[in-house]
């Protein structure tokens, strides 16, 4: 008797453990629900005003014509599609794709808010990072909220890094993720379609953009390394007067020629800095120099994606030998 009431009790003691045990998982299971659903939640895409305007904007005269014929465009449109007629003839064609290509720190990012200093309005700035999610779905989602944001404040809608959702299909589908990109193009592709306004994009790799996001952007305009005149300009643009230095503008501009304008503001403030520590009471142009080669170094660098395989030649009697070892190890 008193064995069976141990058995009952053991039993009895084994099975609220595993109620308990039940509840701890389903709380857990609550709480990672619980979490989800809050890192899911949608993203809110608040409007800005535009940083520059089309005056702070150094680049190459020809970039800045392109510009400005894209921004007539705007200027134009009442003639074109209302007295002209077509808007009988092209009702879908007034969404203005505007598409800034080139390398980095060529100053895309601020044409685009020129531009939208320029039309008087405000932008939306979307970079994917904000708007790629893990849960499948949630992607295409945010995408859809950014137009729905940018339509409700009749902002601008920017699309930095555009490259990224621009991207070319999966044609061979492995998995859910290639599935959930798929989907996210496809949004993309209705939803400019359906958008009847200005879309900027960004990119420094046009040659990802799948080709049916490239028929839908009314203008590429192609952001080239500043010439000798935007160089110099950009020298004295971000050198202050305030600052002591030795440094001669012509000499600088003529010796470095393959670098951007963020290229520049970077090595002022490498040298400035550099000064600073050394406690020197002039930032001499040697400085201004070691900075611009360190940029360039590291640009080198970074495009340097070749691998150098070095050979060994060896003699037959050596690959005989070797072989014979492993015969042997087998």
């Amino acid at each position: 008797m008193g064995i069976g009431k141990r058995i009952t009790d053991s039993t009895s003691l084994a099975s609220r453990d595993g109620v308990e045990e039940h509840k701890v998982s389903g709380q857990k299971k609550e709480e990672h629900q619980s979490r989800e659903k809050k890192e899911s939640k949608s993203i809110v895409f608040t409007p800005e005003d535009p940083k520059y305007e089309l005056d702070d904007i150094i680049v190459p005269a020809y970039i800045k014509e392109k510009i400005l014929d894209v921004l007539e465009y705007n200027t134009s449109s009442r003639i074109v599609f209302e007295q002209w007629g077509l808007n009988k003839t092209h009702r879908y064609s007034k969404r203005i794709g505007i598409n800034l290509y080139g390398p980095p720190g060529t100053g895309k990012t601020m044409a685009a808010h020129a531009i939208a200093k320029y039309l008087g309005r405000k932008i939306i700035l979307v970079n994917y990072a904000d708007i790629e999610s893990k849960y499948v779905g949630e992607t295409p989602k945010n995408i859809r909220s950014a137009f729905e944001a940018a339509k409700e404040t009749n902002s601008i809608l920017f699309f930095d890094e555009a490259d990224a959702i621009l991207s070319r299909r999966v044609t061979n589908m492995t998995n859910a993720t290639d599935v959930s990109v798929n989907q996210t193009r496809s949004v993309m592709l209705m939803l400019m379609n359906e958008y009847q306004d200005f879309i900027i994009f960004a990119t420094n790799f046009i040659e990802n953009f799948d080709p049916a996001f490239m028929r839908r952007i009314s203008f590429h305009i192609r952001f080239d390394l500043p010439d000798a005149e935007c160089r110099d300009k950009l020298w004295k643009l971000y050198v202050p007067p305030s600052m002591p230095t030795d440094l001669d503008f012509d000499e600088i501009t003529k010796k470095y020629d393959s670098i951007s304008g963020s290229d520049i503001s970077n090595a002022v403030l490498a040298a400035a800095f550099k000064a600073a520590r050394r406690r020197m009471n002039v930032v001499k142009k040697e400085l201004f120099f070691d900075a611009v080669e360190d940029i360039l170094h590291s640009k080198h660098a970074n495009e340097n994606k070749e691998v150098t395989v070095t050979k060994r030649y060896v003699s037959e009697d050596y690959v005989k030998e070797q072989l014979k070892r492993q015969q042997e190890v087998d």
